[in-house]
Order: structure tokens, then sequence, then C-alpha cells
């Protein structure tokens, strides 16, 4: 064992967080521009038909990690937690972060944040995660403010519970967050409501301009909070439809610049539905195009 490990695993069981051999995964390719990774939502049909064929092609073309949109009561896309960190292997990928849900109206038998959160946090620490976080707010569990005041509160209780397990605990916007309810922005609410060294921020590029939100203010008015970014364009139509990156409009050149003031660790190209081109094309596309932004 590396000195650095030892004197990690001996900080780690004096403040009480439980570790895998797998969270000692180095971050340091993820952080640069070589190691891009990519959102498997992206790919969420091709996953779960073929999940081998899918990774393989992930990996092809040009992707170093990804992040998980498929884990379901233990399950990753179906397999289990050996299988699925058996077939990353076999392509060169690592999963650093996924996304997981409230659990607010779901049943006592699905994981997630109300419910076997510890389960969660100790299948994802055995993949290899950094964060587990909530990926989406189903409407029904936003309607107002203080259905974003208890969301915050639950943010806050899971990210403790995370903790334990070497996971920093994260949100991931759409463009509803930036609405205001009632002359008051979510947003706002889960940023305030929260503590900043706990509650991190998935920055979704493409819904913060679809909210009419700079992406570039934002980070400076709240530095440090968005360790995570998706990286999706936006198309010059007046829908404002998603793109591959590097074809919209939104200018990731300037957001680059940003990185550091915002405390970025890790970048997914992520695109939510692909018009033009099947989403295993389009992937290549994207990553052609983010690698020759000098970021």
């Amino acid at each position: 064992m590396k000195r650095r490990q030892f004197v990690e695993i001996g900080a780690s069981m004096a403040a009480g967080t439980i570790l895998f051999p797998s969270s000692f995964l180095d971050l340091e390719l993820a952080k640069s521009k070589e190691g891009i990774g990519l959102q498997l939502y992206t790919v969420r049909a091709e996953m779960y038909k073929d999940p081998e064929m899918t990774l393989q092609r992930v990996s092809a073309a040009g992707y170093k990690h990804v992040e998980n949109a498929g884990y379901s009561n233990g399950k990753f896309y179906g397999k289990t937690k050996e299988e699925f960190l058996g077939m990353l292997k076999n392509y060169g990928l690592k999963m650093y972060s996924g996304h997981v849900s409230t659990g607010f109206n779901e049943g006592d038998k699905v994981y997630g944040l109300r419910h076997r959160f510890e389960q969660v946090c100790e299948d994802c620490a055995y993949m290899g995660f950094r964060f587990i976080g909530v990926g989406w707010m189903p409407p029904d569990e936003r309607k107002t403010i203080d259905d974003y005041k208890r969301f915050a509160d639950l943010l806050s209780t899971s990210a403790l519970v995370a903790k334990k397990y070497g996971l920093t605990f994260f949100h991931h916007n759409h463009e509803f967050e930036f609405l205001p309810i009632d002359g008051t922005v979510p947003y706002d609410i889960l940023l305030k409501n929260t503590d900043e060294g706990l509650v991190k921020f998935e920055a979704d590029h493409y819904w913060i301009k679809k909210a009419r939100v700079n992406s570039v203010e934002l980070i400076r008015k709240n530095p440090g909070r968005f360790p995570l970014w998706h990286i999706k364009d936006m198309d010059t139509t007046p829908e404002g439809n998603f793109a591959e990156v590097g074809t919209g409009i939104i200018d990731y050149k300037e957001i680059f610049k940003h990185r550091k003031l915002s405390g970025n660790k890790l970048f997914y190209v992520e695109q939510d539905v692909c018009r033009t081109m099947p989403p295993l094309d389009s992937i290549g596309v994207s990553i052609k195009n983010l690698k020759k932004l000098k970021v």
C-alpha cells in the first residue's frame, strides 16, 4: 500500500468514513481535457438493450469515464455491481458519479434518498464513485417553495449519509429550478438552505441557458460549488433544441475559463435527445468538438 493511501485510510477512519478500495481511483486524468466523460443517459436505450456493445462504443469514441443514470435497487443497467464493474474495466472506463431518485413518492421497496440510501451509497462506493446526487425532481415534488425547502433538507441529510461512504453529494439542475415561484427562485433556496461544504451542484449548462441564466455569473456568485458539469449544446432554432457540443450557441470556451473558480472536477458530455443522428454517432461528434476547444 502506498503511503498516500495509508494516510487517507487513517484520516478516513478517524472521521468515521467508510471507504472501499475502488475509492482510491486517480482523478487526475478525469480532470484533464483528455479525460472527458459521458453521461450514459445519452445512450440510455442502447445501454439497456446491449450494455456491453454500448460501453465498447463509448470507449472507442475516446471517453475515459462515464456517469451513471441506470441504478435501480442494487443493480446497474440490470447488472450486479460486480458484473457491471467488470464490464467497465473491460473497456478501460471508470465511473466516478451517478444519479439516484429522491424517493418522496415511491414505495419503500425502491432504493433512493428516502429508502435504503445507505445501500445505494455502499453500492456506488464499490463502483468507484466519488459523487452521488439527484438528477431530477418530478413535477409533483416541486410545486411550491415549501417543496423546495423540504428538498433542501433532504439534500442536507443525504449528504451526511453519503459522506460516511467517502462520497460527495450533489444536485443536478434543469431549467425549472430557476423559474420563480411567488417571486422566489427555487435554485436560490437550494443554494442558501444547504451547507456549501456538504452539498454541491452539477451545473447543466444547457438547462441554465434554457432558463435565461448566465453560467459564468452563476459561478461567480457561488464559487466552489460546482464540481460537476454537464456539457451539451443548444441549436439556433426558436425552440433551442439539444445539439452536439460545438455545433450550437453555448460559449463553452468562455465557460471553461471559469472552471477553477467553479470548483469543477469532472465534466460530462450529455445530450438528452439526439435529433440529427443516432446517439452513438452523436457522442463521437461531441467529444471531437470538445477536444478542439483548448479547455
